[in-house]
């Protein structure tokens, strides 16, 4: 009956005071940055379809906006809804406000200031050169600081609750609080020589293990259990419907941060990493199958007795396609960390499509659903604006994710075998590079369209957005959906 009770509380708002405002600017921030990441990323396929749209200007070549996206969609776009989900669930799930106002306006306003910087000094090249931890060492330092002073207004909360269980969503967001000050601290750990400048205090392959260390569990904990917690939290109140099993819930945690934080050297196979570590990696990369699909059937089974409402619910319909893209990116990553199978995917665009599938179909979907969701509630609208802008924005971006990672899984596999096809004297047949990377260009194109697409999608949320916050406040939000007990 606990899990039930900690699931299908009340919200009783007045009551505990919730400070909704903090929410809505982190769902705004949510949006704009969202939008401005996903077009710098469909700028820069562009680029790799059509090379003049680079302007022939340092500041817009792939290698410099590349970085740009990255950081934005990840750190801008998917950290600012994590933040929004935090900051709604918390109180309602322990009764109580977050423990300090001021403690959460620093982490916004000090978030924010941080991805402006970042899209500041990236595009000058500012940068110290490693995947998903680009930016220079004052903005690292800054990092640290307004993630303290998140974790202690997070943990402060946990402990002035006024109920005494911690839902399962909970315990996901708490290895994203604990688990990524440790990633981004030990990874960017290195001696300032000027404003902009650093040296690692690694070297050589003990870099390379460090930063896949960090690189992978940066996907694992901040792409990946926050968005858990979230899809736990959101999805019984979207389905009106209890968590299928809160005891698989409780199994997936434990095994997923167990198994997950091993599994970074799968991106140095065939390298100079040692054959034990290479392996060790690709044996928890694949045992992160089995708890990586609990919680895909455990959410997807959440919605028995509600499917018919996926013919008109296009939330629900979000969170389906979320959930499912989780499901087939956890399958295909532990796939491709086997040796036999990476030796074709490595460096091709194979990979490009895998991340993606993760990025646009779990992380993308899952924020779309939750923000449209959340939105008339914390404006205090019937509803939103518009349902059939919500269904349209629903398809042409579920066509657009299926359009950009078919593309990147054809011209991966293209690429992979065409590297390695010999002749009957078991010569290569392509020896010149460039023969290869013309036959992309179909497979780019269509990956342009594709993310054109999900980017246009994105917009029509936005508007949908602003017109239903414009509309007169009709003193009542939607009723909260409660699990049936």
């Amino acid at each position: 009956m606990a899990t039930t009770a900690a699931a299908a509380a009340p919200l009783n708002q007045a009551a505990a005071n919730y400070d909704d405002g903090i929410v809505k600017r982190f769902l705004i921030a949510t949006v704009v940055w969202g939008i401005v990441g996903m077009l710098v990323g469909v700028w820069i396929a562009l680029e790799l379809a059509w090379w003049p749209a680079n302007m022939e200007l340092p500041y817009f070549t792939f290698s410099r906006l590349r970085p740009l996206h990255t950081n934005a969609v990840i750190f801008a776009f998917a950290g600012n809804i994590c933040f929004t989900g935090i900051y709604y669930s918390m109180p309602r799930l322990l009764k109580t406000p977050m423990w300090n106002k001021f403690l959460s306006e620093f982490h916004f306003w000090g978030w924010q200031l941080i991805i402006v910087s970042a899209a500041l000094t990236l595009p000058f090249g500012l940068t110290q050169s490693k995947e998903y931890a680009e930016l220079i060492w004052p903005i690292d330092l800054a990092i640290a600081v307004v993630w303290v002073a998140f974790a202690v207004n997070f943990f402060g909360t946990i402990a002035t609750r006024k109920v005494k269980h911690l839902y399962v969503a909970i315990w996901f967001y708490m290895s994203f609080v604990l688990t990524i000050p440790v990633l981004h601290i030990f990874n960017n750990l290195a001696i300032p020589a000027t404003l902009t400048r650093s040296y690692p205090i690694y070297t050589g392959m003990t870099d390379g293990l460090v930063q896949w260390w960090y690189g992978h569990n940066a996907v694992g904990f901040f792409l990946t259990t926050p968005f858990l917690g979230l899809m736990y939290y959101f999805l019984p109140r979207a389905a009106k419907r209890p968590v299928y099993s809160y005891r698989l819930s409780i199994i997936h945690f434990w095994a997923l941060v167990f198994l997950y934080i091993w599994a970074g050297p799968h991106h140095l196979l065939y390298s100079g990493l040692p054959d034990w570590v290479q392996t060790t990696g690709m044996v928890f990369s694949l045992m992160l199958l089995a708890p990586s699909w609990g919680g895909m059937l455990n959410g997807l089974l959440t919605l028995r007795g509600a499917w018919d409402r996926l013919r008109t619910d296009y939330i629900l319909k979000m969170m389906v396609v979320a959930v499912s893209f989780y499901g087939m990116s956890t399958f295909e990553g532990p796939m491709m960390s086997i040796r036999a199978v990476n030796g074709l995917s490595h460096y091709t665009n194979w990979t490009i499509g895998h991340v993606h599938s993760g990025a646009l179909g779990w992380v993308g979907m899952l924020t779309f659903a939750i923000a449209y969701w959340l939105v008339p509630r914390l404006w205090g609208k019937k509803q939103i604006w518009s349902h059939s802008l919500g269904e349209t924005h629903f398809w042409i971006g579920t066509i657009g994710i299926v359009l950009y990672t078919v593309s990147m899984w054809a011209a991966g596999v293209m690429e992979g075998l065409m590297w390695r096809a010999v002749d009957a004297d078991g010569l290569l047949v392509y020896t010149n590079f460039m023969d290869i990377v013309h036959q992309l260009s179909p497979f780019y194109w269509i990956r342009f369209a594709g993310g054109l697409m999900y980017l246009a999608g994105a917009v029509l949320m936005a508007f949908n957005f602003i017109m239903t916050v414009m509309q007169p406040s009709t003193g009542s939000a939607p009723a909260a959906a409660q699990p049936a007990k």
